[in-house]
C-alpha cells in the first residue's frame, strides 16, 4: 500500500478504531511548549498520561503550563508525572502510545529511542513530534518490532489550537497502524490529518520555512519593517513572515532551513540558506521574542523597535519612511468585503516596484509548493491542507484558483520563478482546491 495514500484508501473508521484500544500516553519531553500542549490534547482521549522530563519538578512546571493552555480539569486529573531516570522505563512498559517531543536532535532522541526499545510492550505505538528530521534516521539500529510500530506525528504548536498534522511513515512502518493512528488523530483529537514523505523538512515545514526564509534574505536590503507590509496579512496569512520568525525563534528557524538546505537541492535552493547576518545576530543570542527580540522588540514603555540587518541597531519603527503602498489598503478593503477575486486581481495588476517584489515572493510559494506534490505529498492536495490547516497561510491551490489559472502562469513567468507541470498543464478555468469542509475566506485578512 502507498504509505501516502489518504483517507479514500482506508476502511470504515469505526471497524479501524475497535482494532486496539489507546488508554495510557507517555509524553517525553513534557517540559517543553510540543511536549505539554500535545499531553494535554491526548488528555481529552485517554485516561492516563504520563509527563515525563529530565527532573520530576520539570514535569510538574509542564503540567501547570498545559493547566493553563487549555484551561480544563481533565488534565490535572489524567497527568501523572515523572522523570527519566526514575520513571521511563516503568512508565514505558504500561504504555498502549509513547510519543517523543525532546529537544530537536537527532543523537538525543535515537538515545531515548534504545531505552524505549528495550522498555516497552512489543504492540506499543512510538511516535516522534520531530519537524523535520528522518523518520528512517531515526529509526536506524532499532529492533524490527519498534521500526514496525515506529512513525512520525507531526502536531504544529500550539496544538491545542492548530489541527493540521503531518503523519510521517518510515520505511518499515505497519500500513495497519498508520491508518488506525491516522484515524484516531482525526476521530478523538480532531486533527485534520496529511501523510507526508519522509523528506526533509516533511510538507509543511518546506515550504513554509521556504517564503519565510527569503523574506529574511530580502529584508537584508529592504528591511524588515517593508518586507512584513508587502508579504503581510492581505496576501493569505494572519501573521507576517518576520513576525512569525520572531515568535518561532531565530535558532528553531536556523535549525530547519539548515537541515533542509543540507539535505535537498530544489529548483528554489537559494531561498533556503540562512541569512549571514541571521547566523551573526544568533552567535550574539538574539534567537526572537524568547530573547527580547529579533526582526523586531518593543521596549519597556511598549515602543515597537525593527531590526537593521546591516548594523544590527534597532530603530523606533514609526520612523522608518516606507514608500507608498496603498495597493495593499485597498485589496486589504475588497478582502474585508469578501471579493477575493477582485482582490488577487488588484494584487496581480498593482504598479511598482514595492508590489513587484511582494509578487516574487506569493509567486515562489506558489511555485515552489506544486513542485512539492508528488514528492513530498502524493498530490497537491496534501500540500494545500498542511499549509491552510498548519500554517494557516491561504493554500497555493486557493491562491490559484482565486487570481486564476493562465494569470498565474503569467505572474509567475514575469517573477522569474519556475511554472509546474500541473499549472502549465491545467485548462483554463481549472480548479485546484476542492475540501468540503475549509472556508477559504478564513485565508484572506483584512488588514
Amino acid at each position: 500500500m502507498n504509505q501516502l495514500a489518504t483517507q479514500g484508501a482506508r476502511g470504515k473508521a469505526s471497524d479501524i478504531l475497535g482494532k486496539r484500544r489507546i488508554e495510557h500516553v507517555v509524553v517525553l519531553g513534557a517540559n517543553g511548549t510540543m511536549g505539554f500542549g500535545s499531553g494535554a490534547l491526548f488528555t481529552h482521549a485517554v485516561p492516563k498520561v504520563t509527563f515525563l522530563a529530565r527532573t520530576k519538578a520539570k514535569a510538574e512546571d509542564g503540567l501547570k503550563a498545559a493547566i493553563r493552555q487549555v484551561r480544563s480539569p481533565t488534565v490535572a486529573d489524567r497527568v501523572e508525572c515523572g522523570s527519566y531516570e526514575d520513571d521511563l522505563e516503568q512508565a514505558v512498559a504500561s504504555a498502549d502510545l509513547i510519543f517523543e517531543a525532546v529537544t530537536e536532535q537527532l543523537e538525543l532522541k535515537q538515545q531515548f529511542f534504545e531505552r524505549i526499545d528495550k522498555a516497552r510492550r512489543a504492540d506499543s505505538i512510538i511516535g516522534t513530534v520531530t519537524s523535520g528530521l528522518s523518520i528512517n534516521k531515526l529509526a536506524e539500529g532499532r529492533s524490527e518490532s519498534f521500526r514496525k510500530h515506529f512513525m512520525g506525528i507531526h502536531f504544529f504548536n500550539p496544538p491545542n489550537v492548530i489541527v493540521g498534522t503531518e503523519l510521517v511513515a518510515g520505511k518499515d512502518t505497519d500500513a495497519e497502524l498508520l491508518d488506525f493512528v491516522e484515524t484516531y488523530c482525526e476521530k478523538l483529537l480532531g486533527r485534520t490529518m496529511i501523510r507526508t514523505a519522509d523528506t526533509p523538512g516533511f510538507a509543511g515545514n518546506r515550504v513554509g520555512f521556504k517564503v519565510l526564509n527569503e523574506v529574511a534574505q530580502l529584508a537584508e536590503e529592504h528591511g524588515p519593517a517593508l518586507m512584513d507590509k508587502l508579504v503581510g496579512p492581505y496576501t493569505g496569512r494572519a501573521l507576517a513572515p518576520l513576525g512569525t520568525i520572531d515568535l518561532v525563534g531565530w535558532d528553531i528557524h536556523k535549525a530547519i532551513v539548515d537541515n533542509i538546505y543540507k539535505l535537498t537541492k530544489d529548483e528554489a535552493h537559494g531561498t533556503l540558506e540562512l541569512p549571514a547576518y541571521m547566523q551573526r545576530l544568533i552567535d550574539k543570542g538574539t534567537l526572537g521574542n524568547k530573547t527580547g527580540g529579533g526582526f523586531f522588540q518593543r521596549t519597556k514603555d511598549k515602543k515597537k523597535l525593527v531590526l537593521n540587518p546591516k548594523t544590527g541597531e534597532y530603530t523606533p519603527l514609526e520612523e522608518v519612511k516606507l514608500p507608498n503602498l496603498g495597493f495593499i489598503k485597498e485589496i486589504a478593503t475588497l478582502h474585508r468585503m469578501g471579493r477575493y477575486e477582485e482582490a488577487m486581481a488588484a494584487f496581480v495588476s498593482a504598479p511598482g516596484d514595492e508590489a513587484a517584489l511582494a509578487r516574487k515572493v506569493i509567486a515562489g510559494y506558489i511555485s515552489y509548493g506544486f513542485h512539492r506534490a508528488g514528492e513530498c505529498t502524493e498530490a497537491i492536495t496534501g500540500i494545500d491542507l498542511i499549509m491552510g490547516t498548519g500554517f494557516n497561510w491561504a493554500p497555493p491551490s486557493v491562491l490559484v484558483d482565486t487570481i486564476g489559472v493562465s494569470r498565474t502562469v503569467d505572474m509567475l513567468k514575469a517573477a522569474g520563478v519556475p511554472v509546474p507541470k500541473l499549472l502549465a498543464d491545467a485548462l483554463p478555468g481549472q480548479r485546484f482546491f476542492n475540501h468540503p469542509t475549509v472556508n477559504v475566506g478564513r485565508f484572506f485578512v483584512a488588514r
